[in-house]
């Protein structure tokens, strides 16, 4: 049967009118089918893309603003030297390193730190960012602990800035050159040893003024420190708190 150009447009009208009498019948088959899975990754991924509410959700929360206490003696707190860390460092480190091409052959031993949305890493000139797992572990879980701690201090998110992390041997020759303070068996050749400096920070959401980050950062270094997960030295001169993973 030849099939003409009435006939045609005046089947699709009835296609047409008929879907409309399904759709508003049973409504529910217009809706958009998602797997179960699809549809839970999907909530999940909009739920992290959310910052966080000041509400009970939040694991950390307990109704009410927490106070900044900071440390009695920056010193005091954190006196560890480098003869206690340096133990740490050979227990726990790896083979020093000679330079950044020795480095790159050693990722089976090495991690990555250069970037991590709990922390800022500076432009490195005298270092490399690898850690040893276990330092790395170390650094990320001192930067969510300074969030949390942020959070329900009611302090605008920043990010604490790492100076320094693995250094090679050539980088410590280097370094001795320019500082006669530098020691030859710094614990950063082992990776496990970070700098973080705690007079500059990385604002996530608005910049914090006053020493109110140093305050803070140094309640979670503290809570560290005496849990036995690291060694801790105030260092003035460089303006940061200079610490080996236990």
């Amino acid at each position: 049967m030849k099939l003409t150009k009435n006939k045609y447009l005046l089947g699709f009208a009835g296609t047409v009118v008929l879907l409309a009498l399904v759709k508003a019948v049973f409504p529910e088959v217009a809706e958009p089918r998602i797997p179960q899975q699809a549809a839970s990754e999907s909530q999940q991924i909009i739920a992290n893309s959310q910052p966080p509410k000041a509400d009970s959700q939040h694991p950390i929360f307990d109704g009410k603003k927490h106070r900044i206490r900071g440390v009695n003696n920056y010193r005091e707190c954190f006196p560890d030297s480098q003869a206690a860390q340096i133990v740490a460092a050979e227990q726990w480190g790896v083979r020093p390193v000679k330079n950044r091409e020795d480095a790159e052959k050693r990722k089976k031993e090495l991690v990555y730190v250069g970037a991590n949305p709990y922390y800022h890493v500076d432009p490195l000139y005298s270092s490399i960012p690898y850690l040893v797992p276990r330092a790395a572990i170390l650094l990320e879980d001192i930067g969510r602990a300074f969030y949390d701690s942020l959070y329900v201090k009611g302090v605008p998110l920043n990010q604490f800035i790492v100076t320094s992390v693995l250094r090679s041997e050539a980088d410590v020759v280097k370094l001795r050159r320019r500082n006669g303070n530098a020691t030859e068996r710094s614990c950063h050749l082992f990776g496990t040893t970070f700098d973080i400096c705690y007079n500059r920070y990385h604002a996530v959401t608005q910049p914090v003024r006053d020493d109110t980050l140093k305050w803070v950062l140094s309640e979670v270094l503290r809570d560290m420190r005496e849990q036995g997960r690291c060694y801790i030295k105030y260092e003035v001169k460089q303006g940061c708190f200079h610490m080996t993973v236990r």
